[in-house]
């Protein structure tokens, strides 16, 4: 195939998921969707290999192609087109509870001018040639408590709704029978509804334009240009990895706790670089844990996708080719590879921004101006309760605002607030004043915080301070999830460790509550203040080699 067509097929299965993501971000109903961005698009071949991505959230996004292949091994021949799977069960295809998938395979096109696909020929060969597929984070996924994330759960029973690869639908339309079912298993069964429709949309949408692709070039021919994109984009990683010395390090990073009294769990990363191929072996991470930070396969897998992602040229395409060169070993029973049954909610935040935590420490030793300070982690809070103005429904509000600062770098100074290693700015945190239109809460104060950075030739980004007023009529429940109450983001290559996060709840008889990362149940009294002080950033780089310009322009900003 001539170069100029297969730069604009790979530019048009780009175009595709991003159109997806567009069409999902303005049909979504939930606050965690329409405002935050807490979903990711993925485009596979017929052999679940990764060819598209959107720029959406990167933990999500290396574990897709499994869905796909739990698809296909749950289904295997029985689908056909027009077909609607969904999936969110991270032991069979998932990631975490939270996170549903929707998958729809794309076939070859139909040898007849009517395209319904009851009209197939008997004799038709159905096969399939992508999957159009579509992750979204959930409001709630039921459980034993609100917000998707129970940080008590210690075993996966406790954390909500478990979907294996199901068949949720026909001819493009979803069974409401099952629709039903899921929504009443959830606490906000509006946006469920409207959630799970906006992703089944997104994902038609895809699939329509990968059919309009199929017609136009026939799949032969598309096939042959997939593996061509796939090809380019291993030629290129290996070209990078190819000019790193060839040696073999270790890192290492902590998570502050399991919720459940186990502290510092280690996750251990041994990188061996040899000629084009780089291995990362996580098998010497602690044990799983009875809490809800152990990880999932496909999480894990994703995750170190990611750390590798991070040390590559923006310019690389992030599909199955660029990880070729990326061999990844792990130990089933040990916190990054859980065995079925244990509690993972939170493994795509934590334990996943500590896999890539421990594979930057080891590669800083190997490329050290490839290899960025560490991102915040993720400390979110989870608020139920009634809202005056609503009396008919109880509102679910999930925290995405005063994000963490991000990691110093080679180039210059880490973004303030722009959130985790995880995301890597992905998430948002939507503005303020429809946050207060559509839940009873008051935004105080939120801005950038000095002193929270890590310190370094470059220095991290800044963290943020929030006070938010809980207006809500009658006293609401919140619920925490997340790290770094302890350890601060990480400083590579000579870079200092931020600040750690510090959360308090100001009560009303004048009290304050210092909020751990992991708790169920927080009572807040109607007017009663959260105080959020978010991490910066880790620093780049030896401290004393700053340039005095960029300290002075600090303290003129008062965020030294």
């Amino acid at each position: 195939m001539d170069p100029v067509t297969l730069a604009v097929l790979s530019a048009r299965f780009t175009a595709i998921v991003e159109e997806m993501g567009e069409g999902l971000l303005r049909t979504a109903y939930s606050q965690i969707l329409n405002s935050s961005r807490d979903f990711s698009i993925a485009v596979t071949d017929g052999a679940c290999r990764l060819v598209a991505q959107a720029d959406h959230i990167p933990v999500h996004v290396g574990a897709m192609p499994f869905a796909a292949k739990a698809v296909v091994e749950a289904f295997g021949s029985d689908m056909k087109p027009g077909d609607v799977f969904l999936l969110n069960d991270p032991y069979h295809g998932g990631s975490h509870l939270p996170d549903l998938t929707i998958v729809l395979p794309v076939f070859d096109p139909l040898p007849l001018a009517d395209s319904d696909p009851r009209a197939m020929p008997s004799d038709h060969p159905q096969r399939v040639r992508f999957f159009s597929v579509v992750r979204a984070h959930q409001s709630d996924i039921g459980g034993n408590t609100h917000g998707g994330y129970n940080p008590g759960a210690s075993e996966i029973w406790q954390e909500g709704l478990r979907i294996p690869p199901i068949r949720l639908g026909e001819n493009f339309e979803m069974r409401p029978d099952l629709v039903s079912m899921l929504a009443l298993n959830t606490r906000i069964n509006r946006d469920f509804r409207g959630d799970l429709a906006a992703m089944l949309g997104a994902a038609k949408l895809g699939a329509n334009r990968l059919s309009a692709l199929l017609e136009q070039h026939g799949g032969p021919r598309l096939m042959a240009a997939v593996d061509a994109i796939l090809d380019l984009a291993h030629a290129h990683t290996k070209r990078i990895v190819e000019g790193w010395p060839d040696g073999k390090w270790r890192g290492e990073a902590f998570l502050d706790d399991d919720g459940h009294g186990q502290e510092n769990i280690a996750i251990r990363a041994t990188c061996t670089k040899q000629g084009g191929t780089l291995t990362v072996d996580l098998s010497e991470s602690d044990d799983q844990v009875l809490g809800i930070v152990n990880s999932s396969y496909p999480n894990m897998f994703s995750a170190v996708c990611m750390a590798f992602a991070y040390l590559l040229d923006p310019e690389v395409a992030k599909n199955e080719g660029a990880f070729r060169a990326l061999r990844v070993i792990a130990r089933e029973g040990s916190i990054v590879w859980a065995r079925e049954g244990a509690a993972v909610t939170l493994c795509t935040s934590h334990c996943s921004n500590e896999i890539v935590e421990a594979i930057i420490r080891a590669m800083q030793n190997c490329c050290p101006e490839r290899a960025m300070g560490g991102w915040g982690r993720r400390f979110r809070i989870a608020i139920t309760g009634k809202d005056a103005r609503r009396p008919d429904r109880k509102f679910v509000w999930h925290l995405f605002h005063a994000r963490p600062g991000a990691g110093g770098h080679a180039k210059g100074d880490g973004w303030s607030a722009a959130g985790e290693w995880h995301s890597a700015g992905g998430l948002k945190f939507g503005s303020v004043e429809m946050a207060e239109a559509r839940f009873p809460l008051h935004f105080r104060k939120h801005e950038f915080l000095g002193g929270t950075a890590g310190a370094g030739q470059y220095r991290g980004g800044h963290g943020a301070e929030l006070e938010l007023v809980v207006e809500s009529d009658g006293p609401a429940r919140g619920n925490t999830a997340g790290d770094g109450a302890f350890h601060g983001s990480a400083g590579i290559a000579g870079g200092q460790d931020s600040a750690p996060h510090r959360y308090v709840l100001r009560q009303a008889d004048g009290g304050e509550r210092v909020l751990r990362t992991k708790e169920v149940g927080v009572e807040i009294q109607p007017g009663e203040v959260l105080h959020i002080r978010s991490a910066g950033g880790g620093g780049w780089g030896d401290p004393a080699k700053r340039d005095p310009e960029l300290v002075a322009r600090d303290q003129a900003e008062g965020l030294a």
